[in-house]
């Protein structure tokens, strides 16, 4: 127990820096002005009821921080700035710049934060309910077991030798790519993938093609590092370069999402997969493949990669287990040509450090044991029967009013607005009713270099997951649709009284 002499040091230690502090913050608010003569230690110590030693420490303290100076007359406030002589008033009034932060990041696209209580429809969130918790609970405590003093250090920048193995045997098998485990460097996720890229593989101000409409995390990452974003048209087969592009704007980086492209759905055709190769090795670009979701393809097998087409291709391919696992593991994986590996891991040793040295080793052993693959397929069936359930449930609710154009794998839908009201407008209405509609229009991007891209308009619509939501959640769901826009049309119409009702009106109102 604290003794009676210590309570009173305590005491006085805290009457001291009290003291000193409203003193400091008094001169430095103005409130006490330059010239000014502070009371005597034995009057203040009086006026306050508290010791003269504890006023002796404010003062002796002040004097040597250059607050206050000891003269013949006493202690006098020094002039501490030009804002110090200012009265309270004229202090808050005067506005002073602020730094900014750097424009690059300034003018980044704004990321919703997801955390906003609209769960329901989430794309690129897995069904984390059905998530083997217990088996790799089992992994991770193994791992933290087996693990020894030096891999409590800083280990290789690349991770665990043993995850690198698994990866490199796994997407040789299921993906076709060609690699050895050197090629293979353990990142944060795509987003730090998607850095590493930006920075590793092309300088600041060289061009980066990106699908038009595209992923988002894509265009920041590339913005950040200070890249020019061109962006490309995407249709049925994929993105559509033309012979003009490479010719007038050659890039540096093409990123795509060639397997289940993000977010209309469609699949870049193998004839485009073929030139794309041709066209980069011939001008000297890199390919970014970013294969986010190709393991929960629902019709047929899984598509092989463009990595794996051509021996050496000039493709860095992505991989991530957020959308297989879970997205606060932050494991995901690049593979990057050999002809630049020894190069790419002198610079990411330089750059990079890594952690989480346990849950690399359980993914390890999960994937080797073949716990992973086996949790692969339950979910592409459990994804198959909840994408079934949400067609079903738009096919009931919203025929006439919104059309399912891709829906072949992964963990959302991409659909078609038919109704004349902006997908903007309505997920900001389904928000508040907690459903969560990624618009389709918010993927696109402004036109640069000279490139136009395309309207908005073209892609009405949204992105809806369905790997949170059971069939029979999305029949609910989309009841609270159709009526938000039935609502939304109402609410249109009664502006334009007299027009001829739109179909898709007459369409809701037959459901």
């Amino acid at each position: 127990m604290m003794t009676a002499y210590a309570k009173r040091a305590v005491r006085k230690l805290t009457q001291q820096d009290l003291l000193y502090e409203s003193l400091r913050l008094a001169i430095l608010d103005g409130d006490i002005g330059r010239g000014t003569r502070l009371a005597s230690s034995r009057a203040l110590a009086e006026q306050l009821g508290i010791a003269r030693n504890s006023v002796l420490y404010a003062y002796e303290r002040l004097v040597e921080e250059g607050f206050v100076s000891a003269t013949r007359h006493g202690s006098v406030v020094n002039a501490i700035s030009a804002g110090a002589a200012t009265t309270p008033a004229h202090t808050a009034q005067r506005e002073e710049p602020v730094p900014a932060l750097a424009r690059r990041v300034r003018e980044l696209p704004p990321r919703r934060s997801g955390r906003d209580g609209s769960k329901a429809l989430r794309p690129g969130v897995p069904a984390l309910d059905a998530f083997p918790y217990a088996q790799w609970r089992t992994a991770v405590e193994r791992a933290l077991r087996e693990l020894r003093a030096l891999d409590l250090g800083y280990g290789d920048s690349a991770g665990m030798p043993a995850l690198r193995q698994a990866i490199a045997q796994y997407v040789r098998v299921s993906r076709g790519v060609r690699c050895q485990p050197d090629q293979v460097f353990v990142t944060d996720g795509t987003q730090s993938s998607l850095d590493l890229c930006a920075r590793f593989f092309a300088d600041h101000g060289e061009r980066a093609w990106i699908e038009n409409p595209g992923y988002l995390g894509a265009r920041v990452a590339f913005a950040a590092a200070g890249l020019q974003l061109v962006p490309m048209s995407v249709d049925a087969a994929g993105m559509a370069a033309r012979s003009e592009d490479w010719r007038e704007r050659p890039p540096r980086l093409v990123y795509l999402t060639p397997s289940h492209q993000y977010p209309l759905g469609c699949v870049l055709s193998l004839e485009r997969r073929l030139a794309l190769i041709e066209q980069a090795r011939a001008c000297g670009a890199w390919i970014v493949e970013d294969d986010y979701d190709s393991e929960l393809r629902h019709d047929g097998p899984p598509l092989p990669s463009i990595q794996g087409l051509a021996d050496d291709a000039p493709v860095i391919y992505l991989g991530t287990f957020s959308k297989t696992l879970f997205p606060a593991l932050r494991i995901g994986f690049m593979i990057v040509p050999r002809r630049v590996t020894a190069q790419f891991a002198q610079a990411h040793h330089t750059l990079v450090r890594q952690g989480r040295v346990a849950e690399q080793l359980a993914l390890a052993e999960f994937i080797e044991s073949g716990r992973y693959a086996r949790h692969l397929r339950r979910m592409r069936k459990l994804y198959e029967e909840r994408r079934d359930g949400l067609v079903a449930a738009i096919d009931k609710h919203l025929a006439g009013v919104m059309t399912v154009s891709a829906d072949a794998g992964g963990m959302h839908l991409s659909v078609r607005l038919d109704a004349p009201l902006s997908d903007a407008d309505v997920s900001e209405a389904a928000r508040a009713h907690g459903l969560h509609l990624s618009p389709l229009s918010a993927y696109c991007a402004d036109g640069v270099d000279g490139v136009d891209a395309p309207d908005a308009t073209r892609y009405n619509g949204f992105l809806l997951g369905y790997a949170e939501t059971p069939p029979q959640v999305a029949d609910t769901l989309m009841q609270t649709l159709a009526r938000i826009v039935r609502e939304r049309l109402s609410a249109a119409s009664s502006l334009t009284d007299g027009l001829q009702p739109h179909a898709a009106d007459r369409a809701l109102r037959a459901s």
